[in-house]
């Protein structure tokens, strides 16, 4: 087997400058759940969701068995609902099946694309955290994934991370394959704006939205501008 250096191995930052963008939509959020809440977090959520377009709201509950989540999640489930904001659970497929969830978005620890499509049928979203690896992104494509996420692309308190993604990488995926991609890690407002420059399709948000100064909503509709950075080609 040959052995390639990093720099072999490294991505040309401008490797899709090189290539026509195709149609994609417009960049949104996918707002990821503080690390820990309790049975009074629902109205905070329902604030957020009036702050702006959300696509996708996450469950993520480290330390809590799948009963502790599940006995949290109907109300968020409904809100997300009425929003129609997809509902997505973290790790655990079974849980995802055990609620019902419109999605489940797995590490690479945490199972099979393959056995949560066979589990939970067709219509329901999953993703697969691939951390800055593009190797990883195809193998779970090839899985059947619905969407990979990058990252981190920042510094974060939100979660320990090991890798540290650069934008280039959602301007390659992008640029290659159809599937979306979700650049995740310390993300704001402020920061935002290369990731979308770069071609996610989706901007995975936490803290900067449960910690704005102003709350939730204001921490939302903080993204508005930067979502709208970079409008869709015509199709």
């Amino acid at each position: 087997m040959t052995d390639f250096t990093d720099e072999e191995l490294a991505l040309d930052p401008h490797f899709a400058d090189q290539f026509q963008t195709g149609f994609r939509p417009a960049c949104q959020l996918y707002l990821i759940s503080p690390p820990a809440i309790d049975a009074d977090f629902a109205p905070r959520l329902a604030q957020a969701l009036e702050g702006g377009k959300v696509a996708a709201f996450q469950l993520r509950l480290k330390g809590l068995d799948d009963h502790a989540i599940a006995a949290l999640a109907p109300p968020l489930q409904a809100i997300c609902a009425e929003h129609e904001v997809a509902f997505i659970v973290n790790d655990s497929i079974g849980l995802a099946k055990r609620l019902g969830a419109d999605g489940v978005h797995l590490g690479q620890e945490d199972g099979d694309p393959r056995d949560a499509r066979k589990q939970l049928g067709p219509n329901v979203q999953i993703g697969v955290t691939c951390h800055d690896s593009r190797h990883l992104a195809m193998e779970a494509g090839e899985a059947g994934a619905d969407y990979v996420a990058f990252g981190a692309f920042f510094p974060t308190t939100t979660k320990e991370t090991q890798h540290r993604a650069e934008p280039s990488i959602l301007g390659w995926w992008t640029t290659l394959f159809e599937l979306p991609c979700v650049a995740i890690g310390g993300v704001t407002a402020d920061n935002a704006g290369p990731l979308v420059m770069a071609g996610a399709d989706f901007l995975a948000v936490s803290s900067a939205v449960w910690e704005h100064p102003e709350g939730p909503k204001a921490g939302v509709a903080a993204f508005a501008e930067v979502l709208a950075s970079k409008p869709p080609p015509p199709r």
